[in-house]
């Protein structure tokens, strides 16, 4: 999304001057911070340790890779970083550090921890005077020896000036530094293989910035199902990339519509000019490591390849599954008008699964009305603008299990420009490093959640997760601004949040707008949320007034300003929100007084303070990672700690959670199971075993001890459950925990009985009963799961 004009700036600006970074030369971002002699014995960077997005625990995606950072690897080059700095080289990185290598011989070297057949990674080459950028070529060396050269370019990076920004270098404001390349190895590498990536000549890129590699084991590929029609064999698209396919393409999927059959893109690379149109047609490839669609028309550069549903003011597309292949693009600018997108149109009732979107203007820009459209499974890497936007009244509709990195806006937006956005959803997704805007963000819109994701380094003009009644046609007039219950549920923020150079002071990790109107009237609740090491604030309240907040069992660790930053009036309650390593002595910057009205439950700690500070001066941040400060050397261990690595939990981590049984009878619900009272019961319906309660204890926990319990009254007679423990990541599939057996509960020994697990993380607790001496259902007052 563009940027707002900026609000009239309460006291005076960010003390550190930006004016440094934006006027940095190319030559000087290319260059390293010092030499190393290219014969220096390997050593790991001196890095500091810094969480990682891909380390949560039941959160985020679940991707196909394992992730090496570089600045853990073994090098002879330089570290860059750590440093957040908008403009800056490390700002980009993830976990905002890199190794720099600018001389022949200079490598960074990955140790695999699974054998894996292809690799992708992440880099960054300077910009050439032009600003059309320069090829180049890096070594990929095996165990020492050379395997092969990969093309590396820095033509889809470095964009310059103001919104929408230009490749003009002369109009300074430098950003959008990295790209990414795979390659796969011939062969499946075994774990315990050393892969080097190693400079051989500097003739044509005087430095490579290294920031990750993604290592995974790619299977083989998948054939042409039964009765598909077959692209190339059928209908003649040139799987080499010589010849324009667009047209032939087109014909398969028109066919394809017309006979009811699947249409498959076999292996290959096709050069595709224009949009694929679809509508009740499978389309499916051989994998998206092997079925590629690529191009862009030679003279009408406003075409390029993308496959769209018809627009709604046509009828839009329904009925589509695109599936097993991947888009990549050639879109070197940001043209809003142009309709370059890897997905576009309307889709409902269709399924995006399993692509991998590279190198277009947007992964996917669904424009409405539309319904009942789901991505999942999905890559979405280096684009100009937005991952998804869900825009002009899409609703019912999902984005799920997408890894979506290094986008040129918004990572995954919702806008509800002047007909509604209701009940859609973004879950388990892991969104990184969007250059310009927020990770997720929802601009209006009725029932929306945004759950059990992970965002991570907000890079600037955004934070990690936005609500907001801004941007145009967001109004309650219309319909469009944010009302019903706002779900922001299980999401780990870390890194997010950043400065804003057109208001020149920070935005905060989760932050709030009411610019087009105040949010009144609807519920949002952010619960069991972690806000790791943000940038500036971690909660910020901004523009018109926002209400209606509730924030529970939400845990701030580490921000570089304030706890909470408040801007505008509003209303919020807090419980069980703890913060630590705030940098701020006064956790609360708060000048609009009683303005904005805070509620206090129980719980709580290290955030509020009365008075608040409101000084004038915006405070430089102090950056941390996980806790050491930012510019600092810890000393110790190259391996970056996880982010969800706090002191042993001691309490009962189920009580008050979410809980489902498989029936009930009466007034005996799921609900007693957890409400902390003994002498309320869940019961299940009478003679109908199997039956089962699951517990979702919000994040995985590594359980080692359940306590059941029954009413503690007399009148309960001694009697025999049999049952099981079962846990779960995703609430879909479940490993046992603890066989099926006998617990007797004895009315004389407090009629509780206590369960063993092995510790194994879990964030959905199960128990399965089969039996009951004592009457013919399964009985619970309390099940509670402790980690000691």
């Amino acid at each position: 999304m563009p940027p707002p004009p900026p609000p009239p700036r309460p006291g005076r600006i960010l003390r550190r001057s930006l004016s440094a970074s934006l006027a940095l030369a190319l030559t000087a971002l290319a260059a390293a911070t010092s030499l190393v002699v290219a014969g220096a014995p390997p050593a790991a960077a001196a890095a500091v340790p810094a969480p990682s997005p891909l380390n949560v625990p039941g959160r985020g995606a679940t991707v196909p890779f394992k992730e090496q950072e570089a600045e853990y690897a073994a090098t002879n080059g330089t570290l860059i970083g750590p440093n957040r700095l908008y403009g800056s080289l490390p700002s980009e990185a993830s976990g905002r550090q890199a190794v720099t290598l600018d001389a022949v011989g200079e490598y960074v070297e990955f140790t695999l921890t699974a054998p894996a057949n292809a690799m992708t990674f992440r880099y960054s080459l300077p910009d050439n005077a032009a600003g059309t950028g320069r090829d180049a070529s890096i070594d990929v060396r095996v165990n020492g020896a050379q395997l092969k050269s990969v093309p590396v370019t820095s033509k889809y990076g470095w964009y310059y000036g103001g919104y929408p920004f230009n490749n003009n270098p002369g109009d300074t404001n430098p950003h959008h530094f990295y790209d990414e390349t795979r390659t796969m190895f011939g062969s499946t590498l075994a774990a315990g293989t050393k892969v080097r990536l190693q400079v051989s000549s500097t003739a044509q890129s005087p430095t490579f910035t290294i920031d990750l590699a993604d290592f995974e084991q790619v299977a083989a590929p998948i054939g042409k199902p039964s009765g598909a029609l077959d692209v190339v064999s059928d209908f003649g698209a040139d799987p080499s990339g010589a010849a324009d396919s667009t047209a032939k393409i087109q014909a398969a999927v028109d066919a394809g519509r017309t006979q009811g059959r699947e249409v498959y893109i076999p292996q290959g690379t096709f050069k595709v000019q224009d949009h694929i149109i679809v509508d009740k047609v499978t389309l499916r490839g051989a994998g998206p490591w092997y079925s590629v669609l690529t191009g862009r028309h030679p003279t009408e550069r406003h075409k390029a390849v993308g496959v769209y549903g018809k627009y709604a003011s046509q009828g839009g597309s329904s009925n589509v599954t695109l599936k097993d292949f991947a888009i990549i693009g050639d879109i070197r600018e940001r043209i809003d008008d142009d309709q370059v997108n890897a997905i576009g149109g309307s889709l409902s009732d269709s399924v995006v699964d399993n692509l991998w979107l590279q190198h277009t203007k947007c992964g996917a820009w669904l424009t409405g009305p539309m319904n009942n459209f789901t991505m999942k499974n999905t890559r979405i890497l280096d684009q100009t603008a937005d991952g998804v936007n869900f825009h002009y009244g899409v609703t019912n509709s999902t984005v799920t299990n997408t890894f979506v990195r290094n986008s040129g806006d918004d990572g995954l937006a919702m806008w509800a420009e002047n007909i509604p956005n209701v009940n859609n959803k973004f879950t388990f997704n892991t969104v990184i490093l969007p250059i310009l805007a927020n990770n997720i963000v929802t601009y209006g819109g009725k029932d929306i959640t945004i759950s059990d994701n992970v965002m991570a380094d907000t890079i600037t003009n955004g934070g990690g997760l936005h609500i907001a009644n801004r941007y145009p046609g967001v109004n309650s007039g219309r319909g469009t601004a944010v009302s019903g219950t706002h779900t922001a549920a299980r999401n780990t923020l870390i890194r997010t949040g950043n400065n804003d150079y057109n208001w020149q002071f920070g935005v905060g990790a989760v932050w709030f707008s009411g610019l087009n109107e105040p949010i009144q009237g609807a519920t949002v609740n952010v619960t069991d949320t972690e806000i790791l090491d943000s940038s500036y604030a971690a909660i910020h309240l901004i523009e018109g007034a926002s209400n209606g907040l509730n924030f529970n069992r939400v845990k701030i660790d580490g921000a570089g300003t304030y706890a909470l930053q408040i801007q505008s009036p509003g209303r919020a309650a807090f419980t069980d929100v703890v913060a630590t390593n705030v940098a701020q002595s006064n956790p609360i910057h708060n000048c609009v007084g009683a303005g904005f009205q805070i509620t206090r439950g129980s719980g709580n700690s290290g955030w509020y303070a009365d008075p608040p500070a409101c000084t004038g001066v915006w405070p430089d941040p102090v950056w941390t990672n996980g806790g050491v400060p930012g510019g600092g050397d810890p000393g110790g261990p190259t391996d970056p700690p996880g982010p969800t690595d706090p002191p042993e939990e001691t309490g009962n981590l189920a009580q008050g959670r979410a809980v489902t049984a498989s029936s009930h009878v009466d007034v005996y619900g799921a609900g007693n199971a957890v409400d902390g009272n003994p002498n309320t019961y869940w019961e299940s319906r009478n003679n109908a075993f199997p039956q089962s309660l699951t517990v979702d204890l919000g994040s995985a926990k590594a359980v080692k001890r359940v306590v059941l319990k029954l009413p503690p009254a007399a009148a309960w007679a001694t009697r025999t459950q049999t049952l099981s423990v079962l846990g779960s990541t995703d609430n879909s599939t479940y490993n046992t925990l603890k066989a099926s057996a006998g617990y007797t509960f004895n009315p004389s020994s407090g009629n509780t009985a206590t369960v063993t697990l092995p510790g194994t993380s879990a964030r959905h607790l199960r128990l399965a009963f089969t039996g009951n001496t004592g009457w013919p259902a399964a009985q619970l007052s309390e099940v509670e799961a402790y980690t000691s």
